[in-house]
């Protein structure tokens, strides 16, 4: 069984998908679009000061290419990879997400 043969919606969509997520990581990846990372852009004044803005989105950033070329390959590939690719893939985004959460609270405060 492929990775194909789970598909159900049109392929369009994971290529819509695609493109929002790495117009986002490209943002993140420039340093701007700090009002795209979730209770960062709702934070105080006070608490923004003890993050270092630019780090803060470029590490977002990275973090959100890895899905987004984990999407890329999963988009492209879907007639050769294996159907349990998927559990694969759900894995790699769980531990990017921790990644990132800890990234964020760590390397990125001043």
């Amino acid at each position: 069984m492929k990775l194909a043969d789970l598909s159900t919606g049109p392929d369009w969509i994971v290529w819509i998908v695609f493109i929002i997520f790495a117009v986002l990581s490209i943002g993140l990846l420039l340093g701007h679009g700090s009002w795209f990372i979730s209770g960062y852009n709702t934070a105080s004044k006070e608490e923004k000061e003890k993050y270092n803005e630019k780090k803060l989105c470029r590490t977002m950033g990275i973090g959100m290419s890895v899905i987004t070329l984990l999407i890329l390959t999963m988009g492209l590939l879907e007639n050769i990879l294996p159907a349990f690719f998927a559990y694969i893939a759900l894995g790699i985004v769980l531990v990017d997400v921790a990644v990132i959460i800890i990234l964020g609270n760590t390397i990125c405060r001043k």
